[in-house]
């Protein structure tokens, strides 16, 4: 009896701290977009890199917005041609290499089909502000009112 809890008392805590379902493509281009927000913001902070963070782009990664594509893109080729050959083997830059093409990756090819894009605002992804988007029943309304 005691031989039986104790098998299903063990088998419960690994059920708990195990991740029931696989990531799907969403959930890991969201869960990567956040990585590389984060790895950013250590690289922008960190004594050692600050130095390269200066040539680098600003970026505020969001995947439902269609010019993601074209910013990573931009972005990967910045820090694939480092003008700093210092920065480039730096330990932190390239796991930001590698974390923005694994990225680039599952949103261009994996995920091709599979993410909605909400908005067309590449002026939000340079500058991290997000422009209001009014639907044409709404901008019609607001017309009518003036």
């Amino acid at each position: 009896m005691r031989l039986g809890l104790a098998t299903l008392v063990c088998f419960f805590s690994f059920v708990w701290l195990s991740d029931c379902a696989p990531p799907t493509c969403y959930s890991r281009a969201l869960d990567l977009s956040k990585e590389v927000m984060a790895l950013l913001d250590k690289i922008h902070t960190y004594h050692r890199t600050k130095v390269c963070a200066e040539v680098l782009p600003t970026i505020f990664i969001d995947v439902h917005n269609s010019c993601i594509t074209t910013k990573l893109r931009d972005f990967l080729y910045v820090v694939l041609n480092h003008p700093n050959r210092y920065c480039r083997d730096r330990p932190r830059m390239v796991l930001l290499k590698r974390k923005i093409q694994n990225l680039y990756k599952i949103i261009t090819t994996i995920c091709y089909r599979d993410l909605v894009s909400f908005t067309h605002d590449c002026e939000a992804i340079d500058t991290g502000h997000i422009t209001p988007y009014y639907a044409e029943d709404r901008l019609q309304l607001l017309q009518e009112d003036r």
